[in-house]
């Protein structure tokens, strides 16, 4: 998992589908640069050079400048060491992005020799500076409109089971509607919109148990094999994982916009779930799910195996 999701305050008993919002601490960075030779910039480098199409999606017309001016400004602050902004021109990785060209100037960040510039240039017209962020940093990016309650733009290379392309434009409810037990959040849905378009940060937690080690699990692309019947008979190495999301809101206030950010990672269940304290919550909180919720997580063949190899470690 990454250090910036809260384990305890995410995994809850009992469990419900709800917004879980709370205000993020002064000083509490939103981005995270990507490590050297990371699978997050790998997974997104093989998506943004094969698979654009499915990561990138916009409302046609739509104007993401002064969103991404915001996010880019962000994250110079947060990380001057990772990436620099002076309002026109990006640059990270060793790749310059100016009035969305690439400069000549790609160098062998990670190992990856001009790979990144190649990358970069082959994206269409206005994503490059989206580009280089994605690829910068672990998370992923969409904008919210406050106004409309919709989101109208996606850059989004590591989905968890969803596809920009069928949630761009949408409305909260809509994007929302395939959410088991979503009463809840679909009826807060427009006053939250208005309030991470505000002016204070905002941040929640989302995880699951999966069958798959991937960080990209767009449904085109993702392994839709079932899980193996014997995935919890060797307690010491089950082939499971704990896919966790941290999502922020950098709010744009005078546009009524907030970018939305989502920071996904995917460890080996064993490694997550390393002290007795962890084991409860988890057994807690997923003894508790509704069926609904255990057919929309996958989890529904797997529950009593699960939760047996989780009342073992507590």
């Amino acid at each position: 998992m990454l250090k910036s999701f809260d384990f305890d305050a995410a995994v809850q008993a009992p469990f419900r589908m709800q917004p879980g919002l709370r205000r993020l601490a002064s000083g509490m960075p939103q981005l995270t640069p990507v490590g050297a030779g990371s699978r997050h910039q790998r997974e997104k480098l093989a998506v943004l050079s094969a698979y654009a199409s499915h990561a990138l999606a916009s409302v046609a017309g739509f104007d993401p400048t002064p969103a991404l001016h915001a996010l880019a400004t962000l994250a110079a602050q947060e990380h001057p060491g990772d990436f620099a902004w002076d309002g026109r021109c990006a640059q990270a990785l060793g790749v310059a992005i100016h009035d969305d060209r690439v400069s000549d100037q790609a160098t062998g960040a990670f190992g990856l020799g001009d790979e990144i510039g190649r990358c970069l240039r082959s994206l269409p017209d206005g994503w490059r500076l989206a580009g280089l962020l994605s690829l910068a940093f672990v998370e992923d990016f969409a904008i919210i409109d406050g106004a409309s309650a919709t989101i109208p733009w996606i850059a989004a290379c590591l989905p968890s089971h969803w596809a920009p392309a069928a949630k761009v434009g949408r409305h909260f409810a809509e994007v929302h509607g395939p959410v088991a037990d979503n009463a809840m959040l679909v009826k807060a849905g427009e006053h939250l919109m208005r309030l991470v378009c505000g002016t204070d940060r905002w941040e929640r937690f989302v995880w699951n148990v999966t069958r798959s080690p991937r960080l990209n699990a767009h449904p085109a692309l993702a392994d839709h094999t079932p899980w193996a019947t014997d995935a919890f008979d060797d307690a010491a190495a089950p082939r499971a994982w704990f896919r966790s999301e941290r999502q922020t809101f950098i709010p744009v206030p005078l546009r009524q916009q907030a970018v939305f950010t989502i920071g996904v990672d995917c460890t080996p269940l064993v490694q997550a779930i390393d002290t007795p304290a962890r084991a409860e919550r988890l057994h807690a909180a997923l003894d508790s799910m509704s069926e609904s919720v255990l057919a929309y997580r996958n989890l529904t063949t797997v529950r009593e195996p699960l939760l047996a190899w989780l009342a073992a470690r507590r």
